[in-house]
C-alpha cells in the first residue's frame, strides 16, 4: 500500500481549474481507485482506508489556506450512507469552510463513482477541525475565508453554529445524564438477564508501533492512519458480540486530545457500550506511550456498528450485562448518545426536503432544534429564484413554490442600524461585540414543533411551518435591510394566497406596522439579556 506522503503528491496533480467556474482557493481533490489491498472480507472499502484519504485531503485544504502546517483536532459525526466496491473510484473533495483564530473548519465530501455505467452517488460527509501550527514561536492568525457564491455564504455561516455545538457537546451529554426525565427512562429498561451478553467478551486491545510510513509530513502520526486503527480494533469489538460482520453505519465525533510520534507504541482499546434494537455502540480510545513514560491519552471515537442479512436489512442483536461501575457508566452515557444522535440526525443531518414538518419538542434537543431553525433560514435566504409577487412602497413580496412547500420573503429598506432593529425583534444582540468573527447577518429564526399536550387530530388539518424568521443585513451604519422568510406546508396557502395574488395588501399593512414598531422604539434600551443563538 502506497504511502499517505504518496497520496498527498498525487493530490497536488489533481488541482485543476474548471474552466469558467468558481473554484474555492482552498479547495482540494482526491480520486482513487479501490483495489483489493484497500477493501475489506466484503470487497468493500475499508472505513479505516477511507478516513486516511479523508483526512489527508482535509489536511492538505487546510494548510493551503493556512500555509502552514496543520493538525487535526477533531472530526465532526460521520453518517455513511452507501457502501464502494473494489474497482469502483472514490472522489473526494476538501475546502475551508471558515477559518477562527488558529484553527479552520474544513467540509468534506465523499462520492463514488461507477466506471462502466457512469453512476454517481454520495457516499458521506464530514467536517473537520484543523489547527495551524508554525514552527517558530510567532501565533498564528489565519487569514478569513471570503465566501463568493451562495453556498459558500450558507457554509461559512453556519460553520459558526457547529463550532457552537462542538464546544459545548460534553456539557449536553452531562445535562442529559443529570434529567430526571431521562434517568427513568433508563430504569424503567428491563432485559432478561439470562439473554443479556456480558460485555467482556467483547473487550479488544492492541498495540501498534508508529513508523515512519505511518508520520505525516511533520512526523507526527497521521491522524487518519489513528482513525483507521481505531475503526480496526471497534470492528473486532463488534464482531465479537454477533459473531458476524458487522457494518460500520455512524461514527461520533473523533477529538484528538494530544499528538504521537514516531517510535510511540499506540494501544488501542474497543468495548461495547450498548445495544440498542438493530444496532451497537462501540467505544474506542488511542494511548499513546514512549519506552517507559506513562500512556498519553491520544483520541476517543464512539461507533455504531448494525449486523446485516442477505438483503441488507439490519438484524436484531441480543442486549448487553456491563460491568459495575464503569461499565454501567458507559452503558448510560451510549443511552445519551444514541439520543443525542437522533436529535441531530432527526433534525439536523438530514437533506431539508426530509426534514419533518413538525418536530417533537423536548428540551434535551433544543440546541439541535435552534441549529437547525438557523440553517433552513439560511438556506432558505440563499435560495436565488425568488419570484417578485407585488411591491408597494418598497415593501416587497416575493415567493418560491415548491413540490410539498411553498415558500415566502417580505423585504423592505428603513433607516435604523442593524444592530438595533435586532434588538427590537428578538431577544438577542450583541454578538459581535464578543465574537469578533461573527461577520454574517443577524437572525431569528423559527419553526413548528409539536407538543405531547396537543397531538395531531383528524378533525383538523395543521399548518406548518418549516422554518421562518428574519435576516437583517447592515447597508449602512444607520440603513438595515429586514427580510422576514417563512417556508410553509400547503395548509398555510388559504391565509397569504390573497396577498401573493395581488388581490389583497395585508403583509403591506403588517409590515408597515413592523417598520412604526422600529421607529417607535428605536431610541429605547433593550432589557433583553444578550444571549447567543
Amino acid at each position: 500500500m502506497a504511502s499517505e506522503s504518496h497520496h498527498k503528491e498525487n493530490l497536488h496533480n489533481l488541482q485543476l481549474e474548471d474552466e469558467g467556474q468558481h473554484r474555492n482557493p482552498s479547495e482540494v481533490k482526491m480520486s482513487q481507485i479501490v483495489l483489493p489491498c484497500h477493501a475489506n472480507h466484503c470487497g468493500e472499502l475499508s472505513i479505516g482506508q477511507l478516513l486516511k484519504w479523508m483526512d489527508c485531503t482535509a489536511c492538505l485544504s487546510a494548510e493551503r489556506h493556512a500555509g502552514c502546517p496543520c493538525v487535526t483536532a477533531s472530526v465532526d459525526d460521520i453518517y455513511f450512507e452507501h457502501t464502494i466496491g473494489v474497482g469502483q473510484v472514490v472522489n473526494i473533495k476538501a475546502k475551508v469552510n471558515r477559518a477562527f483564530n488558529s484553527s479552520m473548519e474544513v467540509g468534506i465530501e465523499v462520492s463514488c463513482e461507477d466506471l462502466y455505467s457512469g453512476r454517481h452517488w454520495r457516499v458521506c460527509q464530514a467536517f473537520a477541525t484543523f489547527v495551524a501550527k508554525r514552527t517558530d514561536a510567532n501565533k498564528v492568525q489565519l487569514r478569513q475565508v471570503v465566501p463568493c457564491t451562495h453556498q459558500e455564504q450558507v457554509e461559512h455561516s453556519l460553520a459558526a453554529e457547529r463550532r457552537r455545538m462542538r464546544l459545548i457537546h460534553h456539557d449536553i451529554i452531562q445535562d442529559l445524564l443529570n434529567n430526571k426525565t431521562f434517568q427513568r427512562s433508563i430504569s424503567e429498561e428491563n432485559h432478561d438477564e439470562d439473554e443479556a451478553l456480558p460485555t467482556e467478551r467483547t473487550r479488544v486491545e492492541s498495540v501498534e508501533l508508529v513508523l515512519p510510513p505511518h508520520a505525516n509530513h511533520q512526523v507526527n502520526t497521521f491522524g487518519g492512519q489513528i482513525m483507521a486503527w481505531m475503526e480496526n480494533v471497534a470492528t473486532i469489538a463488534a464482531s465479537r458480540l454477533c459473531n458476524a460482520h458487522p457494518t460500520l453505519r455512524a461514527i461520533d465525533m473523533f477529538h484528538f486530545r494530544g499528538p504521537s510520534q514516531v517510535g510511540d507504541r499506540l494501544v488501542l482499546k474497543a468495548i461495547v457500550n450498548n445495544t440498542f434494537k438493530n444496532s451497537m455502540e462501540v467505544g474506542v480510545c488511542a494511548e499513546a506511550y514512549h519506552r517507559d513514560e506513562p500512556l498519553r491519552h491520544i483520541n476517543s471515537a464512539f461507533m455504531t456498528f448494525e449486523v446485516l442479512d442477505e438483503k441488507g436489512r439490519p438484524c436484531p442483536l441480543p442486549p448487553i450485562k456491563p460491568e459495575p461501575q464503569e461499565g454501567q457508566r458507559r452503558y448510560q452515557e451510549a443511552l445519551a448518545r444514541k439520543k443525542i444522535r437522533l436529535d441531530r440526525k432527526y433534525i439536523i443531518s438530514c437533506k431539508q426536503t426530509e426534514v419533518p414538518l413538525s418536530v417533537p419538542w423536548d428540551t434535551s434537543n433544543q440546541i439541535y432544534l435552534s441549529y437547525n431553525n438557523v440553517s433552513a433560514l439560511k438556506m432558505l435566504a440563499a435560495k436565488n429564484n425568488w419570484d417578485l409577487c407585488s411591491k408597494k412602497n418598497n415593501v416587497s413580496l416575493y415567493t418560491v413554490e415548491e413540490s410539498q412547500s411553498l415558500c415566502f420573503r417580505v423585504e423592505f429598506e428603513m433607516e435604523i442600524p442593524a444592530q438595533r432593529a435586532f434588538i427590537l425583534l428578538s431577544d438577542i444582540s450583541r454578538r459581535h461585540e464578543w465574537d469578533q468573527h461573527y461577520m454574517d447577518p443577524y437572525v431569528i429564526a423559527l419553526r413548528s414543533v409539536a407538543l405531547p399536550s396537543h397531538p395531531p387530530t383528524e378533525e383538523f388539518h395543521r399548518g406548518e411551518v418549516v422554518c421562518a424568521g428574519f435576516t437583517i443585513y447592515e447597508v449602512s451604519k444607520s440603513v438595515s435591510k429586514i427580510s422576514y422568510y417563512n417556508q410553509a406546508s400547503p395548509e398555510v396557502l388559504p391565509y397569504i394566497s390573497t396577498d401573493i395574488a395581488g388581490l389583497s395588501s395585508s403583509f403591506y399593512s403588517i409590515f408597515c406596522a413592523c417598520r412604526q414598531y422600529l421607529l417607535d422604539n428605536i431610541m429605547c434600551t433593550s432589557a433583553f439579556t444578550p444571549s447567543a443563538l
